[in-house]
């Protein structure tokens, strides 16, 4: 079990890149300095763009997910 709470919940299931990482910056904009967002994306492509993007922004990654092609991303906002 995971030891963090998610504040918000952003379902990009059938959208492809870029849209997945754009709609988590707009997402994560809305939010107060750590709080959790959880996106829940289908494209394969997710997985490095979301990496990359914590790594480029300084938001932290918490946990990324591959449950068989339904990818879950955990992103603390940091400032």
């Amino acid at each position: 079990m995971a030891d963090f709470t998610v504040n918000k919940e952003l379902d990009c299931k059938g959208l492809l890149c870029p849209m997945p990482v754009v709609k988590t910056k707009k997402a994560i904009s809305a939010m107060a300095v750590g709080e959790v967002l959880e996106m829940i994306a289908t494209d394969p492509g997710a997985m490095p763009d979301m990496q990359a993007w914590s790594k480029q922004t300084g938001h932290e990654l918490l946990e990324a997910k591959d449950e068989g092609g339904v990818y879950r991303f955990f992103i603390k906002k940091t400032h």
